[in-house]
């Protein structure tokens, strides 16, 4: 249910490796369900640095506003800006067209750390039941 080669928080983010240094994330396919329809989501600035369990943005939905928590320390290089014209995208394909930032790490030792420190999509399953 939960793709195999990304990384997850108990804030229900993900994470995958785009290079040694890159980190993308988004948020699960379990948050949107329990957002329901996404209609806005608030980036954080391409520069702005990153703290890993911070809120970076917002995602407001049908139902309520929530919090976006970086998943990990780093720079934004890139936000996901067609999420300005079609937020729905996070619900649609949360693992694809729906991604939000990409995060760069000081090192790759760096991005290694928080890779480490995420959870696997097993462990990420086992602690929503």
């Amino acid at each position: 249910m939960y793709p195999d080669d990304l990384r997850y928080t108990p804030e229900h983010e993900w994470i995958r490796r785009e290079s040694p240094t890159v980190l993308r994330f988004g948020i699960t396919s379990f948050a949107t369900d329990a957002l329901g329809d996404v209609v806005y989501v608030a980036l954080p600035v391409v520069g702005s640095v990153l703290t890993g369990g911070q809120p970076c943005g917002e995602v407001e939905s049908t139902k309520s506003v929530s919090d976006l928590y970086a998943p990990v320390d780093g720079t934004v290089i890139e936000v996901n800006t067609a999420l300005e014209d079609s937020p729905e995208m996070v619900n649609a394909e949360p693992y694809g067209v729906g991604w939000v930032v990409d995060v760069e790490c000081a090192s790759p030792e760096e991005a290694d750390a928080a890779w480490s420190s995420l959870l696997t999509a097993s462990l990420y399953a086992d602690g929503l039941s």
